[in-house]
């Protein structure tokens, strides 16, 4: 490891917690969405849907791209700002591409499918089989949040090393 001041592993571990804390924020977001709301559109579609019916149902989709935004750039930064540790650096990279798959994995199997779910309950399409669809999304929900959960946890390891370099 390279020599590195005490200013400089402070800046490293300021910025872990700025993106654990952003995570975890994230990851609270998500555990109220799967355990409150997630179960109520899924218990009856295409009837269940009317939860996303306008113009006051529910769309998350800005609150979720803010909130994925801002924490990958905070992400971004605790990778720049511990650059010089290359233990944590290459842990964060990794994570950093494991969090990238599932966003990845949102944005191609997640987001269409709830945008389908709402435009059936505003009467845009239709679709078949709705409750197998949107029980699928659900348990593949689960997954998703879990994996983005163990992520944040795997942060915070990292953190720890930083911590006991101080």
């Amino acid at each position: 490891m390279i020599n590195t001041t005490s200013s400089y592993l402070t800046t490293a571990e300021t910025w872990l917690i700025i993106t654990i804390l952003t995570y975890c924020m994230m990851n609270g977001a998500q555990l109220f969405e799967t355990f409150v709301i997630v179960p109520k559109w899924t218990a009856a579609p295409p009837q269940s849907f009317q939860l996303f019916k306008a113009p006051y149902g529910l769309d998350m989709k800005i609150f979720w791209i803010i909130a994925h935004s801002l924490h990958e750039i905070t992400f971004i930064i605790a990778i720049i700002c511990c650059w010089k540790l290359s233990l944590v650096r290459n842990g964060l990279l990794i994570l950093f591409l494991l969090h990238f798959a599932v966003r990845a994995w949102t944005l191609m199997y997640f987001a269409p499918n709830i945008i389908a779910f709402q435009k059936i309950a505003n009467g845009i399409s239709q679709g078949a089989d709705m409750l197998t669809k949107a029980t699928f999304w659900r348990n593949m929900n689960y997954l998703r949040v879990a994996l983005f959960i163990a992520i944040s946890l795997a942060q915070m390891i990292l953190w720890l090393k930083v911590f006991r370099l101080k």
